[in-house]
């Protein structure tokens, strides 16, 4: 089986930064782009970052100068380093990978459970 665990999430005034971690274990091949999504109350999930296996990155218009994506391929995580948090910043924010299983050749889609950020005064 394979796991996505994120963490880092927590309560944050506006302007300040928070780090978000998502470690992936199990039985990985290989992992190809990871990504962190957001979905705030009453709202759709929204892409926030990508990257892929390369280190390319996306990021969505919202977040561009102020949030950075990073990975570490050899431990399988990804981070999202999020600066100048506004209040429109708070989410439950979801990390998303696809990973090649061991003895598979398929690239299949993975999600962690979610870790809420709060940007509040």
């Amino acid at each position: 089986q394979v796991q996505l665990v994120e963490s880092g999430g927590g309560l944050v005034q506006p302007g300040g930064s928070l780090r978000l971690t998502c470690a992936a274990s199990g039985s990985i091949r290989s992992t190809d782009r990871m990504r962190w999504y957001r979905q705030a109350p009453g709202k759709q999930r929204e892409l926030v970052a990508i990257i892929t296996s390369r280190g390319t990155t996306n990021y969505a218009d919202s977040v561009k100068g102020r949030f950075t994506i990073a990975r570490d391929n050899a431990k399988n995580t990804v981070h999202l380093q999020m600066n100048s948090l506004k209040p429109e910043d708070t989410a439950v924010y979801y990390c998303n990978a696809d990973i090649v299983k061991l003895g598979t050749k398929d690239l299949e889609g993975y999600w962690g459970q979610g870790t809420q950020v709060t940007v509040s005064s």
